[in-house]
């Protein structure tokens, strides 16, 4: 099995997580932040990863750091559970509707830290969480596991359903990038011989 944990204490944010990646999509999630609760448990249903989180952070602040160290957490996991990412797909994508939303998804677990973020939010809160967090969260994945992610959004409307497709199809992408290629299971999928 493929997993990892992570330990992260700073004066902001004091955080306990642990991810299995060939899992069955399980999420025990307390961030103290409903929204990123939800974002969470849903990412490790579609993405059949194993997923606890324990957060406590300076809420009364607000959710940035939160937020942000929660995407920091989750992309060291992956990291540490990935390796040398040895016989792993490497790439996913997904094209995910939700009611009037369609969210393009893609994947390359490369080594190197990019994330495209092509998508419009037309509310600044769903209820007191700050929407611009949603691309925090990715960006801190992305600096933390290095690897390219894009997110396209080529219709919708409702903020709520724009930033869930994010989390749904991104744990859909990530599910076929991790998946182990049979018959490769020793190859590191890059002719450079490296991705780390």
């Amino acid at each position: 099995m493929r997993c990892a944990s992570v330990t992260r204490n700073t004066k902001e944010t004091q955080i306990e997580m642990t991810l299995t990646l060939d899992g069955k999509g399980t999420a025990q999630v307390q961030t103290g932040c409903g929204f990123l609760d939800h974002m969470l448990e849903l990412f490790a249903r579609h993405g059949r990863f194993d997923l606890t989180v324990q957060c406590t952070g300076d809420l009364q602040v607000d959710a940035h750091h939160t937020v942000e160290d929660c995407g920091i957490a989750l992309g060291r996991c992956f990291s540490q559970a990935l390796g040398e990412m040895r016989g792993i797909n490497r790439y996913g994508s997904m094209i995910l509707p939700m009611d009037e939303t369609l969210m393009l998804c893609a994947a390359d677990l490369s080594g190197r830290p990019y994330l495209g973020w092509q998508v419009t939010l037309p509310a600044e809160q769903i209820g007191n969480f700050d929407t611009e967090l949603g691309k925090e969260f990715w960006l801190a994945f992305v600096r933390n596991c290095p690897s390219t992610l894009h997110f396209k959004q080529m219709a919708g409307e409702n903020t709520h359903h724009i930033l869930e497709a994010c989390f749904k199809g991104m744990a859909r992408a990530l599910r076929q990038a991790v998946a182990m290629e049979t018959g490769f299971e020793n190859e590191i999928p890059s002719t450079k011989g490296t991705l780390v």
